[in-house]
């Protein structure tokens, strides 16, 4: 680094304390880079965004009280300008493209963080878009999928929670044969065996949480 360049600043979010000392411990041996901010929250991080307004921020999705991707979406609408890398343990296609549409410039499995971790940072801090193999596997995989409609996607999160379609019926004020039918397009629309599959592979892919 040229030493009238100053380091990329950045702000690191996660509730797993010991993945931030990890992140520390990678950035602190990096003389063009330095973490100016920790959050555990997704709200904790817009209050430091604010206070650091840092060069690029490090984004857990799963997180208490805000997700990554709802504080994604508050630091873009307010810092239009703001870096942010998504650093999650999930490959799921849906989960990605939320993120990415949100405004994140790159998104990098947890798995990957001690390979490709520094040189993302740069990447993205000089105007680059990166995505981790893997992720842009599973996006290429769905690209043309039919895409679960709310309604359905509603119904498949009351399935995973281990509901019956009566009981689904009664949870959404709607008729059990419209459930019926529902649940006919979701095992269709994800190529899913039964219930309990398709379920497995909502989750998977990020359409829905537990």
């Amino acid at each position: 680094m040229n030493p009238s360049t100053p380091p990329i600043r950045i702000l690191c979010v996660d509730d797993h304390p010991l993945l931030r000392d990890g992140i520390a411990a990678l950035v602190e041996g990096q003389s063009d880079m330095s973490i100016v901010a920790e959050s555990a929250t997704g709200r904790e991080a817009i209050v430091q965004f604010r206070a650091h307004q840092p060069d690029i921020t490090l984004m857990d999705l799963q997180m208490p009280e805000m997700s990554g991707l709802d504080a994604i979406i508050a630091i873009r609408g307010e810092f239009p300008d703001a870096r942010i890398i998504v650093l999650t343990t999930y490959a799921g296609d849906i989960q990605a493209m939320r993120a990415l549409q949100a405004g994140a410039r790159a998104y990098l499995l947890k798995s990957s963080v001690h390979k490709e971790l520094l040189e993302t940072i740069r990447a993205v801090h000089s105007g680059k878009k990166t995505i981790s193999p893997q992720v842009s596997y599973e996006l290429a995989e769905h690209a043309t999928d039919d895409a679960l409609t709310k309604a359905e996607i509603d119904v498949l999160r009351l399935i995973a929670g281990g509901n019956a379609n009566k009981q689904i019926a009664d949870l959404l004020s709607v008729t059990e044969e419209t459930v019926k039918g529902r649940v006919k397009n979701i095992l269709s629309k994800l190529g899913a065996n039964d219930r309990t599959h398709a379920a497995m592979i909502g989750l998977k892919r990020g359409i829905i949480e537990l």
